[in-house]
């Protein structure tokens, strides 16, 4: 049977073994919780909480600060010990609020909902905002945002980006295979927001058990089909996804539902879950934690406001001193220069690596060999795009296509060169978007 992808793409190592057969495990967080107001795109979020104030685990402790933004919620019970900046994954320091975890865990009530089918489409959504929830892939999109498009009536697909395609990253299916129930039903409750549209489960066939499990729990749903997607990077990445499961193209300035898709992480659609049936606010995710430095690579359930150095001793520590740590996927993550930082909604993995290649790696120059054009994703052409970036010329950038870039990295991997393609291609992207919200 013929598989579903896009043109371009690579074929890197997967490292997907070390942690994918390893059952989820708790993290149980230290004495120190931070929580960042600004763990979403959009305004950061209002504190509800000041100094000495004491909490309950699923308590709100910052609201959102607009439409396009998003609560936060504590993870544990303690008492508020600050509101100062700290530094988040990304080097930033951003204002956060630090609570004591006094270890008891006491808890709010929540509201279960017996049969969300009862729900107006108004409640529901107000439910997963309230909730706090956000694009737990990474991107941090608040969701109720992205689940109110201008027309709702034009929503053909719902699909659930199950792909997975970067590579060492094993929490989406490990959530599928231990709570797939409550992945389909998060899907089932997103449909139920649009009148004709059908829901699309896209899953790489390098994940055979997790395709097998969808199709188990959707064999009676009609509204709802499993697509077995060709491994291929960046296979996960929203235009790539969107075309390999419908035919359907997206550029850089239109949205999924400019084409009648609506597009989320499984993590998130359990999120959804979570929140519209169990009345559950978005408090933890799954990460993953693994690479050759590692000790025991896998995957925990980790509350948000952990700390990474925390999580990485659970772990068992290191095998050896890592030579580079990076935040999310080896290929669209970032590398990290400490771990003494917050896990957040927006986290995904912890790698650790012995050595680091690309430090070690020489800059040649170009030999015109044309692989980054033929990897990359969009049809670009990454060296001549780059070559503009070091000239310095902007319009020549944008007559080009250079806004396409989805930053997935394909060309900076296959470079024989070894420039950094990408990295100058995402330079200039930042600056003309900095131009534009001017």
């Amino acid at each position: 049977m013929a598989k579903f992808t896009f043109k371009g793409g690579i074929h890197p190592y997967d490292g997907k073994d070390l942690s994918k057969d390893k059952p989820i495990k708790d993290a149980i967080p230290g004495d120190e919780m931070v929580y960042p107001l600004n763990q979403h795109i959009g305004a950061p979020a209002k504190p509800l909480v000041v100094k000495g104030d004491k909490v309950l685990r699923g308590q709100k402790i910052a609201e959102a600060g607009g439409f396009v933004s998003a609560p936060v919620y504590s993870s544990v019970s303690g008492t508020v010990r600050s509101i100062e900046k700290r530094r988040v994954a990304t080097g930033d320091m951003i204002e956060s609020i630090i609570i004591q975890n006094d270890g008891q865990y006491d808890e709010v009530e929540y509201s279960p909902c017996e049969n969300w089918r009862e729900l107006s489409r108004e409640e529901i959504i107000s439910r997963i905002n309230e909730a706090g929830i956000v694009g737990m892939g990474g991107a941090g999109f608040p969701t109720h945002v992205k689940l109110s498009p201008k027309e709702p009536d034009r929503i053909d697909y719902v699909i659930a980006n199950c792909a997975e395609c970067e590579p060492y990253l094993t929490s989406d299916y490990r959530r599928v295979l231990e709570e797939g129930e409550g992945v389909v039903e998060g899907l089932r409750i997103i449909l139920s927001l649009f009148t004709d549209a059908h829901g699309i489960i896209g899953v790489e066939d390098n994940k055979p058990e997790c395709i097998s499990h969808l199709r188990k729990l959707t064999r009676e749903d009609t509204m709802i089909s499993i697509k077995e997607l060709k491994t291929k990077y960046p296979q996960g990445a929203e235009r790539s996804l969107i075309y390999a499961t419908t035919g359907r193209k997206v550029n850089s300035k239109m949205l999924p539902a400019d084409v009648g898709c609506i597009v989320n992480n499984v993590d998130t659609i359990y999120a959804v879950y979570n929140a519209v049936v169990l009345g559950k606010p978005l408090m933890e995710r799954i990460i993953t934690v693994t690479g050759d430095a590692v000790k025991n690579p896998c995957n925990y359930r980790v509350p948000c406001g952990m700390s990474y150095t925390e999580l990485i001793e659970q772990n068992g520590g290191f095998v050896t001193k890592p030579g580079k740590i990076i935040c999310g996927g080896p290929m669209m993550g970032f590398a990290m220069f400490t771990t003494d930082v917050p896990v957040t909604k927006t986290s995904t993995a912890l790698l650790a690596f012995k050595e680091d290649p690309v430090s070690m790696s020489e800059t040649t120059p170009c030999i015109n060999c044309s692989r980054c054009t033929y990897a990359c994703p969009a049809g670009l052409i990454p060296g001549k795009l780059s070559d503009m970036v070091e000239n310095f010329d902007e319009q020549a950038f944008l007559d080009n296509g250079g806004m396409e870039c989805c930053e997935c990295g394909c060309c900076s991997f296959v470079c024989p060169a070894k420039k950094p393609l990408t990295q100058n291609i995402k330079s200039m992207r930042k600056i003309q978007l900095a131009k534009r919200k001017k």
